[in-house]
C-alpha cells in the first residue's frame, strides 16, 4: 500500500484487522506517520520498530510464519535496496505458505516491481456527516485505489467503516467515488456509504 502522509491508511488497515497482529516501522516511517495507536484499536498488537528496512523485513518474514499471529504490518520508508524484488516474493510466499496477511506500507515510495498481490494507494477525505451532531465527526471514509491486483478488478472506492454492534464484525462500505466534491461530502447522510460489503482479508497486500 502506498501510504499518503497524512495517516489514513491506519484506520484503513486496522479495520481490516483481527486477532493477534505484529506492527513493524523502521526509523524513518515512524518519524514521517508516528507511532500507531494500537491499544484500543488492536489490543493484541506488538509493536517493534527496528531501526533498518532490512530488520523490518526480516522480522515480517519470521512473523508470517508464526500461527500465534493473524496479520503481519510493515511500515517501510522509500525504496531502500534491502526491498528488492526477490525480498517481496519472500514475504509473499511465506504468507500464503501459513495463512498469515500481510500487510507492506510504503512512505515516501516510488512504484517498483513487486512480488505481493495487491498494489493499493490510500488518502483520507473528511469524515462523513454525523447525523446526532453536526458539528461532530462522523465515520471515517478514504478515497481507495485498487492500481494492481491477481485475482480482483483493479478500481477506485470511497470508502467507509461501520463498526460491529453487540459482537458483530465491523464491515467496510466500498461506494463508487463522486464526481465533485459537493456530492462526495453527502456520502454517510444518515449512516455509512452504500454499497456495503463485508471486511475482506488480503493475504499479502502492498
Amino acid at each position: 500500500m502506498f501510504a499518503a502522509p497524512n495517516g489514513a491508511f491506519q484506520g484503513f488497515v486496522m479495520a481490516h484487522l483481527h486477532g493477534p497482529v505484529l506492527w513493524l516501522q523502521d526509523r524513518q516511517s515512524a518519524r514521517l506517520a508516528g507511532r500507531p495507536w494500537l491499544a484500543g484499536a488492536l489490543p493484541q498488537a506488538l509493536l517493534m520498530r527496528p531501526a533498518h528496512p532490512r530488520d523490518v523485513l526480516t522480522a515480517a518474514e519470521e512473523g508470517l510464519a508464526c500461527p500465534a499471529l493473524s496479520a503481519v504490518v510493515a511500515e517501510i520508508h522509500g525504496n531502500p535496496t534491502a526491498l528488492s524484488f526477490t525480498a517481496s516474493r519472500r514475504l509473499a510466499l511465506r504468507a500464503e505458505a501459513h495463512g498469515v496477511t500481510l500487510w507492506l506500507i510504503r512512505h515516501a515510495a516510488r512504484p517498483e516491481a513487486s512480488a505481493l498481490r495487491d498494489r493499493w494507494r490510500v488518502t483520507a477525505l473528511p469524515s462523513a456527516r454525523n447525523a446526532d451532531d453536526p458539528a461532530a465527526p462522523g465515520a471515517p471514509l478514504w478515497r481507495v485505489e485498487l492500481l494492481r491486483t491477481r485475482d480482483k478488478k483493479p478500481g477506485e472506492w470511497v470508502v467507509s467503516h461501520e463498526r460491529g454492534a453487540d459482537g458483530a464484525a465491523d464491515r467496510l462500505h466500498f461506494a463508487a467515488p463522486f464526481p465533485d466534491r459537493a456530492a462526495d461530502a453527502a456520502v454517510g447522510t444518515g449512516g455509512a456509504a452504500s454499497g456495503g460489503g463485508s471486511t475482506r482479508r488480503h493475504r499479502a497486500a502492498g
